[in-house]
This record gives structure tokens, sequence and C-alpha cells, in this order.
């Protein structure tokens, strides 16, 4: 009978780069499919935040309103009567009827005093970014840069940014302020939001939208 013949160490060498060839390829198509899912995955989260951001500012802008119903002996100077809208190119302080109750029985109504701001996030983790704070007062009264709560309404953003729409003008501006006198009476017909974050791949992306105010006049004294 002829003796088994074995395989030389040439055929184990090549069966074995083989091998390694395969195991190779197999991981970089792992490595290659877990950055892609996680490119995704923080994709989806950034676009989440920009819906609900969005959402939020787009219907709370949109209810936004300004009286003249305020007691005048509390309120001596009209620059500081309860309700406003003043609105900057990186910030905006405005009075809306889209306030929600969360709490049954509470005293509040669907008024309230909104503003948001960017400012430099406070979590040690996100060191160097910035976040969009929402600060909402549900009690019409008093000053209305103080009180209420606020919260992170959108981290990491790059910048904020709001135009007014100037029907009597027909231009976007950069500011609104009924506490003056020329625009006292006067909301903006729509408010340009534009909220400019990085992409997934780092590069920062503009992302914009716009919001129709119902209630553009001052509601009169009864």
């Amino acid at each position: 009978m002829r003796r088994s013949r074995g395989f030389t160490l040439m055929e184990i060498m090549i069966a074995a780069a083989v091998i390694a060839l395969m195991g190779m390829t197999t991981a970089v198509a792992f490595q290659t499919s877990v950055r892609a899912r996680d490119m995704v995955e923080k994709d989806n989260v950034l676009y989440r935040q920009l819906r609900i951001a969005m959402a939020r500012m787009t219907r709370e802008i949109g209810s936004a309103f300004v009286s003249d119903r305020y007691d005048a002996l509390v309120y001596r100077d009209q620059n500081e009567r309860p309700t406003n809208f003043v609105g900057e190119k990186g910030r905006l302080l405005f009075t809306t009827f889209a306030h929600q109750r969360l709490v049954t029985d509470s005293k509040e109504t669907d008024q309230a005093v909104v503003e948001y701001r960017v400012e430099a996030s406070r979590e040690r983790d996100r060191r160097g970014q910035s976040d969009l704070l929402r600060r909402v007062n549900p009690l019409v009264q008093g000053r209305m840069d103080r009180g209420g709560s606020q919260d992170v309404l959108f981290e990491g953003l790059t910048s904020l940014e709001f135009e007014y729409w100037d029907s009597a003008r027909e231009e976007w501006v950069d500011t609104w302020d009924t506490r003056r006198m020329e625009q006292r009476d006067l909301l903006p017909t729509r408010v340009r939001i534009t909220i400019v974050a990085n992409d997934e791949n780092g590069e920062p992306r503009r992302y914009t939208t716009q919001t129709r105010i119902m209630l553009n006049t001052t509601l009169p004294r009864f």
C-alpha cells in the first residue's frame, strides 16, 4: 500500500494566509458597519432634537401676543408692562398663549413668558459646546427677564439666529422690540428660526424654519 501523503509546509502557510485574509476582511467589514451604525444613530439623535426644538419654538412663537390689559398703577413705566416681544439676533423673549399645564389644579393658564437663548454647556463632558436654553415662567407678572424654570432644548448647537419679518418694509430685520414706541402695538408677522449645528461628519449645517404669528397686533383694553 502507498503511504498517505500529508500537507507540505507551503500549503499550510498558504491556507493560513487565506484564513487570515478572510478574517481581516470580515473584521474590516464589521468595523465599517459599526461606524455606519454609529453615524446613523448620531444623525437620528440630531434630527430628533431638531424636530422637537423646532416644533416647540414654532408653536410657542406662533402664539405670541402683547396686551395692554395690565394695572397701570403697578406698571407705571409702559416699557416694563408684563407682556412684550423682545427679539434679537440670538435671543428671543416674549409672552405666549401656548403654555401647557402639566400639573392638575395648578394655578396656571395658557399664558406664559418664554425665553430662548444660547449659553455655554455646564456639563463637564461637553466643555466648549453650547446649548439652546428655554426658560418658561407661567406667571405673567413682574419683570419678564426674571423667574420661572429653564431646561436645555437642544444640545451642542453652533449658533441660533432669529429674523423678524417687517411687513411694512417687506424685509427681514434682526431685532424687534415692542417696548419701542414705533413697534409698541405691532409684532412681526413671521419669524424665521435658524439653528446651526455640526452634522455626522463634524461639518456645520444650517437648519431653518418659519412660523407665522397669528396675533400680530396689541390686544386692546376693554
